[in-house]
């Protein structure tokens, strides 16, 4: 798709990279001297890993993690020689070959992917690096005890294969109290004593905040890089990173009693003013944000009034004075002061999931490049 003009757009969204930069630079100096990825899975949370990856190795970053073989075959001619970019998932059967000729490294995340990766290493006659994922709880990737009691007595399993790093991954690192994340270092402590010595990584963005045992040798931060606060509760460490603008497209009088969008869900309580705005739930704009969601211009609230549509919301405007908003004018939907954190709790899900569901029909602007 070619690049969409802010005037063409229904809506502006605005990213700032030296933020991002910015929010790197911080969680490096918090854990130090291990070092600080980025993960740049989803196409960096939804924000452009294009344009993000560049800016991130100019930093200094030089592990990068993605999720699938063809995000990273993606991202890898965008960094300079000297970065790494790692494979979550690991490799799909039968695209081995096609990782090591890219240069990529997979976390191994079972026996399967184990022995493909040392059989591709005999045939090439080199060795090959990759990240030994075991399950420290999580139930969900890597290898369990079982599999690596097995592995540990087979002196021949990781022939070949070069152990950058052992990862596990948190389940709970975002709420600190929480006994699972000592019962995961513990159960991750154990698990490497069975596997070939090498450096290890285990913490996330939350995780990062649990403190230096959890640093190990390499952290993974995500969500935190792009303002999502990583620790739940307490005041957000990153800057903000998005600022999210919708297009007005048309304004109208309603009466008392003057129901609103599918359903009229929302019923006008004494005659209101109602601004229809260029954005929906094929934007990301959750639908679930129904009557719930709110756009604000400068520090004035504006309710979303009625359900979110596919390509636009309603928001009620009463509280403004008559003639702030015409057509074209533009109202924040997410800003530095009402950001992914709050838009996730209104529509109850995460922030995660407000970033990744930003849509393509933005007009996109990159600032700090």
């Amino acid at each position: 798709m070619s690049q969409i003009t802010r005037d063409h757009a229904g809506a502006l969204l605005s990213i700032d990279l030296g933020a991002i930069e910015a929010n790197w630079r911080l969680l490096r100096a918090r854990v130090g001297p291990a070092e600080c990825a980025a993960v740049l899975k989803a196409d960096a949370y939804g924000l452009g890993a294009a344009r993000i990856a560049p800016k991130l190795a100019a930093a200094g970053c030089r592990h990068f993690f993605v999720a699938h073989l063809a995000e990273a075959i993606g991202l890898r001619p965008l960094l300079p020689r000297g970065c790494t970019v790692y494979v979550l998932h690991g490799v799909p059967p039968g695209a081995e070959a096609d990782a090591a000729a890219h240069g990529l490294v997979p976390v191994l995340n079972s026996r399967q992917h184990i022995d493909a990766w040392r059989k591709l290493a005999a045939t090439l006659g080199r060795r090959l690096s990759a990240i030994v994922q075991v399950d420290s709880g999580m139930a969900r990737l890597g290898l369990s005890m079982a599999e690596l009691q097995q592995i540990a007595s087979e002196p021949s399993a990781f022939d070949g294969i070069d152990t950058a790093f052992v990862m596990s991954h948190l389940a709970a690192a975002d709420e600190p109290a929480n006994p699972a994340n000592a019962a995961q270092l513990e159960r991750f402590t154990a698990a490497r004593r069975l596997l070939p010595p090498a450096p290890a990584s285990f913490a996330n963005s939350s995780g990062i905040f649990l403190g230096s045992d959890f640093h190990c040798d390499l952290v993974r931060p995500g969500v935190a890089l792009y303002g999502a606060n990583p620790t739940p509760g307490l005041p957000n460490p990153m800057q903000a990173v998005v600022r999210l603008q919708g297009k007005i497209i048309q304004m109208r009088d309603v009466e008392a009693g003057a129901g609103v969008g599918y359903g009229f869900t929302w019923v006008a309580r004494e005659p209101s003013r109602i601004a229809t705005v260029s954005v929906g739930y094929a934007d990301g704009y959750l639908r679930s944000l129904s009557n719930s969601g709110s756009a604000w211009l400068d520090d004035i609230e504006l309710p979303v009034a009625g359900r979110v549509s596919m390509d636009t919301i309603t928001i009620d405007v009463s509280a403004l004075p008559e003639g702030a908003l015409q057509a074209g004018s533009m109202v924040d939907l997410l800003s530095p002061e009402h950001g992914v954190d709050e838009a996730a709790a209104r529509a109850g899900t995460i922030g995660y999931e407000i970033l990744t569901s930003l849509g393509q029909r933005y007009a996109r602007e990159y600032m700090g490049d």
